[in-house]
């Protein structure tokens, strides 16, 4: 039996799209697991739990935990999961273009292991101090952190998280020192900044806003270049730092490889959740700003802050010990 070459390849592709096709028609056929890479009650596990509750995919979309090295153990368990859509993470600034240039060794490649699905939200962080510490000001602040050098310690969830570097950021801004704590996550460092085992944080608005309101402790500035509608009396720490900006992100990853039309329905159905007015509402309400994006949109963020990211891990000289 003798078959031309330029059928057999034609037959092939017809056989490849038919597979790539079913594969996404046959998507999804078990729960997707949404990976959080910090533990709950902060803004990745909120947005996560938000599309989880709404989501019509035709089968669940279960929320797994899995807390560790400033988000990399989480990212890292999807970077090598199957490339079938069931498995994705709710990647932040940290886990996607923070880390790479602050851990001298990663266990994945921020860019090459992932397939970018959909940029979710972004917020500011609130920079907020124990009640006690007598500062109300980003001038005050400054000018108790050059009178009383590396005195302070301020905390954060972890090596590389937004909230890390935005301390990191000041300091090389405001020509300050300061001592750096890691936790195993916010839960843990919010106790002690109450406590005053740790004075400061700049920590994510949807965490901090609420405790801030109750009076545990004190909101003094927003890292974003202009005030978030959620704080609006609260002033930025540009308005005293000209130049300082720290925005933290929340996007979707897949593993690399997995096909372009499960991608596709997935970003879909994130539009779709993410557009409806009660989450968008309830976004709002946690300082988080709403941005949907593309697959395309992700991608080009994504190498963007990269490069940003990387020069103030170098200029800051801050290490993942």
């Amino acid at each position: 039996m003798h078959f031309h070459p330029l059928r057999l390849a034609a037959a092939l592709l017809l056989c490849a799209a038919t597979t790539t096709s079913a594969l996404a028609q046959a998507f999804p056929n078990k729960p997707i697991r949404l990976v959080v890479t910090f533990p709950a009650g902060g803004a990745p596990d909120i947005l996560s739990r938000l599309f989880a509750d709404k989501a019509q995919l035709g089968q669940p979309v279960v929320i797994d935990n899995v807390p560790g090295a400033g988000g990399n153990i989480g990212a890292d368990k999807v970077a090598k999961s199957p490339p079938d859509g069931h498995t994705l993470v709710m990647g932040t600034v940290g886990t996607h273009s923070i880390n790479g240039a602050l851990y001298s060794k990663m266990p994945y490649d921020m860019v090459k292991d992932f397939t970018p699905v959909a940029h979710v939200a972004s917020a500011p962080n609130l920079l907020v101090v124990n009640n006690d510490l007598p500062v109300k000001t980003v001038a005050e602040l400054i000018a108790y952190l050059k009178a009383n050098p590396n005195k302070l310690s301020f905390g954060s969830p972890g090596i590389g998280s937004s909230v890390h570097v935005s301390g990191e950021l000041f300091k090389s801004l405001t020509g300050t020192s300061m001592q750096h704590v890691p936790y195993k996550g916010r839960q843990f460092a919010i106790p002690d900044l109450v406590g005053g085992q740790i004075q400061l944080m700049f920590d994510n608005m949807p965490s901090a806003l609420p405790m801030a309101k109750e009076g545990k402790i004190r909101a003094v500035a927003q890292t974003t270049a202009k005030r978030s509608a959620a704080a609006p009396d609260v002033p930025t720490v540009a308005e005293t730092v000209p130049g300082f900006e720290a925005t933290t992100w929340f996007a979707v990853f897949a593993p690399a490889g997995t096909p372009k039309d499960v991608v596709a329905k997935i970003n879909t159905e994130m539009q779709r959740v993410f557009k409806l007015p009660d989450v968008v509402e309830k976004m709002k309400s946690l300082g988080l700003e709403p941005w949907i994006s593309t697959p395309e949109e992700l991608a080009k963020y994504q190498a963007a802050e990269m490069v940003k990211w990387a020069k103030v891990v170098k200029d800051s000289g801050a290490k993942a010990e």
